[in-house]
């Protein structure tokens, strides 16, 4: 489990990840913000507890994914499964999504909504996974994001899957944080 608290002038998250207990409560000011978190967390498989807080939608849906995406590095074991693909058909919207769990930030999209754009960018960069989020067909934005929501959830429940091994040519790469003096 990983339990990470962000607090700025603008935004107050307080967030806990679990592969463990699939709990799910999710408490933030924006509706469509908590459904999508708690569409994503389902579909992985995961236990998830926010509370979120903050000035304007936008920091409070950037500050949310910052903060899951910094989480999901915590959980992610040695010897997950790595990747993850899944394509997902919700009514007008056809959205693929690719997953690499290696360490290496990236992303490309673009989702319809730029807000929601934003978000995938900051969980990828802070998850510090490389996302592709291919948007085939959809008019109905919110069907577009949600599609593609739930393909990261079941791409994610792939991706932290048990592969075994490690799977890396250079092996596992080991980090080490050390308080400031």
């Amino acid at each position: 489990m990983s339990t990470i608290e962000r607090e700025t002038r603008e935004t107050r998250v307080r967030l806990s990840l679990s592969t463990t207990d699939p709990t799910v409560t999710v408490d933030t000011t924006e509706p469509f913000l908590t459904h999508m978190l708690e569409t994503l967390a389902r579909y992985a498989g995961l236990g998830l507890q926010v509370e979120a807080r903050g000035d304007l939608r936008h920091h409070l849906i950037e500050d949310v994914a910052i903060t899951l995406g910094t989480a999901l590095r915590d959980v992610v074991p040695a010897s997950a499964a790595r990747y993850g693909h899944r394509v997902i058909p919700m009514d007008d919207a056809l959205v693929e999504v690719a997953l690499d769990l290696g360490g290496r930030p990236y992303y490309r999209g673009p989702l319809p909504s730029t807000m929601w754009d934003h978000w995938m960018r900051s969980f990828a960069d802070n998850a510090q996974c490389t996302l592709h989020v291919v948007v085939g067909r959809g008019r109905d934005r919110h069907h577009v994001v949600e599609a593609a929501f739930k393909a990261l959830g079941l791409a994610l429940r792939d991706a932290l899957a048990d592969g075994g091994a490690v799977f890396s040519t250079k092996g596992t790469v080991t980090w080490r944080r050390s308080e400031a003096p």
